[in-house]
């Protein structure tokens, strides 16, 4: 079910790990070129458009593309009293983490009379995308939602995809969970034209946005990418990927749970762990056996650990082991070792770090209170999940007075002479002309 990688005996590079450890093949670039089309009805069209491309992508037409105020309460009057309980706690952790998240306004005297404060103004105005497919996610409505209310963004837009089975309004679970977090502005639009509505706004349907953030499928990834610069985004969301770095004292029969809540995602999410014990690698092989026959989605999670993407990785050490995990840059990165805080203190490179057998995935895709919104296909090594920074632009904010000018005048002058940039030191000097 799930092919084996043995690195025992190899001292390999970064980069020869990752090729060893191949994720599944996304062609965004071909996705860009078919979405082309649906970018320009959009940018070019009514919500006439909107409606159509409803109906070819959905299979439904939504009575309108913005979904009302009633049906966004009537969500939440009929939500199952557990599930918005379950909502509810997890909307104060997340709360609670990402509070912690806002950043001060600080100033820095550089000389005396001259001083540069870095001010954190919120984005204007932010369109957030949540998937809807083979699941439902007002997982991800919180993840997004509440890092953009806490930044102080002064208007938040949701988007998600219109279902057959509801009319073609979003699935009320996600409309509710609007609902809670006092999110009024949501549109029954999916894939690149919800990107692209976003972008380009619509006269009596969307204002523009400035930037868009949330996972999608591939064409969502794609309209980001063609995007952007028109708009700022997170990231370019791929395919969800698990690795877990376990050593003998890890128990079987959770690490296969683990693999396979991830795997259950998509045919093509990734699953790897990464152990130097033989035994729990062949313990887990029997477990993943047993549990994936089942589970519900077994067909489709059979298929991501049988994929290229998957794998069993055998090393000599732990240390060995960070090595691989660091070299993969994972979404998440699950520590189950003897000594898990300590190893997870070496991680360079990962989305998330779930340290120990009580810290699963799972947990942070819902409740834990941190952002399941994260950086995939490695870019861990180079980027954040989504956060309160995310929605907020640094800006400095200039002061000197005229001693600290005259101070530094001939400095200046003298860089911009260097680049054969005079003007900018006439700027300078022409402070100490008569006029």
């Amino acid at each position: 079910m799930i092919r084996t990688v043995d690195f025992r005996g190899k001292a390999l590079t970064k980069s020869q790990y990752r090729n060893e450890l191949p994720r599944a093949q996304l062609d965004v670039a071909s996705a860009m070129e078919k979405i082309q089309p649906i970018l320009k009805r959009v940018q070019n069209g009514t919500e006439a458009d909107l409606l159509d491309l409803a109906r070819e992508f959905d299979g439904v037409t939504p009575e309108r593309i913005k979904v009302s105020q009633k049906d966004i309460d009537s969500a939440l009057q009929n939500l199952d009293p557990a599930v918005r309980s379950a909502l509810e706690l997890s909307i104060k952790r997340i709360v609670l983490v990402h509070n912690d998240q806002i950043r001060a306004t600080k100033t820095t005297t550089v000389v005396d009379g001259g001083t540069i404060t870095e001010k954190w103004i919120p984005v204007d105005r932010v369109g957030l995308y949540v998937p809807g497919g083979r699941a439902v996610y007002p997982s991800s409505v919180m993840m997004n939602v509440i890092p953009a209310q806490i930044a102080k963004v002064p208007s938040i837009a949701v988007a998600s995809p219109p279902q057959p089975e509801f009319n073609g309004l979003p699935h009320p679970t996600i409309l509710a969970t609007c609902a809670l977090l006092g999110v009024t502005e949501v549109y029954a639009i999916g894939g690149a034209q919800a990107v692209a509505l976003f972008a380009y706004g619509m006269e009596g349907v969307c204002e523009k946005v400035d930037m868009v953030t949330g996972p999608g499928n591939i064409y969502v990834a794609a309209a980001k990418r063609a995007l952007r610069g028109v708009i700022g985004i997170d990231s370019e969301a791929g395919p969800t990927e698990i690795a877990i770095l376990a050593d003998e004292t890890a128990r079987p029969h959770e690490i296969a749970a683990d693999l396979i809540s991830q795997a259950e995602h998509d045919t093509i999410a990734a699953a790897v762990l990464v152990t130097n014990s033989s035994d729990l690698a062949d313990k887990v092989r029997i477990q993943l056996q047993k549990r994936v026959a089942l589970t519900k989605h077994s067909e489709r999670i059979s298929t991501a650990l049988s994929g290229i993407q998957s794998a069993i990785v055998l090393v000599d050490s732990i240390s060995q082991g960070l090595d691989v995990v660091n070299a993969y840059g994972a979404e998440h990165l699950e520590i189950q070792t003897q000594a898990s805080a300590e190893d997870a203190q070496l991680v360079r490179n990962a989305g998330a770090i779930f340290i120990g057998r009580f810290s699963p995935v799972s947990l942070g895709d819902y409740s834990a209170g941190s952002n399941h919104v994260l950086p995939t296909g490695g870019c861990a090594c180079h980027s954040s999940g989504l956060s309160v920074q995310t929605f907020l632009r640094g800006v400095h904010q200039i002061h000197y007075g005229e001693k600290a000018f005259n101070d530094i005048l001939s400095t200046v002058i003298t860089l911009a002479n260097s680049e054969d940039l005079p003007a900018h030191g006439e700027a300078m000097s022409a402070r100490n002309e008569t006029p």
